[in-house]
């Protein structure tokens, strides 16, 4: 392998691009092995890559630039996120985006935007940031209270904001994830189609990372603020129990009768040890008839991969690309977002459906979201 790779013209991947570049296997160089002690590769040197100049902290602003927001306090996990990079996982680089599409893409047509702008995604607690000229925001998603300059705000509307203000997303009292986009969107680079934060990979978003206090974000010029008001959905997470859809398989088969009976019949704990990548469940051991390692293949979103403890693992927007662990069911898209807005120590319960009813069932939360855009937009 390291032969291959050092027989590849230029560099393996340019994150500037909209796709990696091929290998090219017909230019790898093979050489017999010499007597003697292996010589000693030198050692990694690790190199800091500064992804944008125009955007973070220290940057150098152009005449004319405007910086927008100050990040103020971060939370512990506040990222830039858009609708993500699809089309990359065979090069192992997840899709990435929001874990709830739906609040996410409300966030962003509440203040005018295009579905798909990058915006901020708040886990547990949110931001403290501030403008330093007028703009407008919106925050959905998790029940967490909103503050202006202290005083109360509300969530699922149209806040308009003058210069220096300053706002506060705080703990959410059910749900984990909130979304706070802003009028124009979020300003960062591009990098393979997409500005969303792959921490793990340290791609997308501001330099690759969670916020920090003291970044600071551009925020271009947006369309003129309209206010919008949506009735919030009831609070995702804030039950006891969250129901989850899922279709059976594709490796169903390898699991008794009595695992299958297990994995519909019991409640499953939400575990600290989730995040973006998986939610770890906690609960009944669902039982394998033939073992629980397969030959690696694709991992989907919402493939529920159970390992040898029986315990199941649904894996996310920042998933690996493959897998050697059986799957014995795949949650459906529509219920990735109430998912991930439970809750460690709450329950989650798994419901089968069909292919069939899971198109359906598709066809109607699309319609259902798509009925709410028109409706906050008219």
């Amino acid at each position: 392998m390291l032969h291959l790779l050092r027989g590849q013209p230029g560099r393996l991947l340019d994150p500037r691009q909209d796709a990696a570049p091929p290998l090219r296997p017909r230019s790898a160089r093979s050489h017999p092995a010499a007597p003697g002690r292996p010589r000693e590769l030198p050692p990694h040197r690790p190199r800091r890559v500064r992804a944008h100049r125009r955007a973070g902290r220290g940057a150098d602003l152009a005449p004319g630039d405007r910086v927008t927001v100050r990040i103020l306090d971060a939370g512990p996990l506040t990222t830039v996120q858009d609708l993500g990079r699809p089309g990359h996982l065979r090069y192992g680089i997840p899709p990435s985006g929001p874990l709830d599409r739906e609040s996410f893409r409300l966030a962003n047509r509440l203040v005018g935007n295009a579905d798909g702008a990058a915006a901020l995604e708040c886990t547990y607690m949110g931001p403290r940031f501030q403008v330093d000229r007028p703009c407008a925001i919106a925050v959905t998603g998790a029940a967490a209270p909103v503050t202006v300059n202290g005083v109360e705000a509300p969530r699922w509307t149209t806040l308009v904001l003058r210069a220096g203000d300053t706002v506060r997303v705080g703990a959410p009292r059910a749900g984990v994830l909130s979304y706070v986009a802003f009028s124009g969107g979020l300003d960062v680079p591009l990098v393979l189609g997409s500005r969303s934060t792959y921490a793990r990979g340290r791609l997308g978003g501001l330099e690759g990372r969670a916020l920090r206090p003291g970044d600071v974000l551009r925020v271009p010029d947006g369309p003129p603020p309209v206010v919008r008001a949506l009735a919030p959905p009831p609070p995702v997470g804030g039950e006891a129990e969250t129901r989850v859809r899922v279709v059976l398989g594709p490796q169903a088969d390898r699991f008794t009768d009595e695992g299958l009976r297990t994995l519909l019949g019991s409640a499953y704990e939400m575990t600290r040890e989730s995040d973006r990548m998986g939610a770890r469940l906690h609960g009944p051991r669902i039982a394998h008839a033939r073992g629980h390692d397969i030959v690696s293949d694709g991992i989907a979103l919402g493939s529920i991969q159970v390992p040898g403890d029986g315990q199941p693992i649904v894996l996310l927007v920042d998933r690996q690309s493959t897998g050697g662990y059986t799957k014995v069911a795949t949650v459906c898209s529509f219920d990735i977002g109430r998912l991930g807005q439970v809750k460690p120590g709450r329950k989650v319960v798994f419901t089968a459906v069909s292919v069939a009813e899971a198109h359906r069932l598709l066809r109607e939360s699309d319609a259902l979201l798509d009925g709410l855009l028109r409706e906050e937009t008219a």
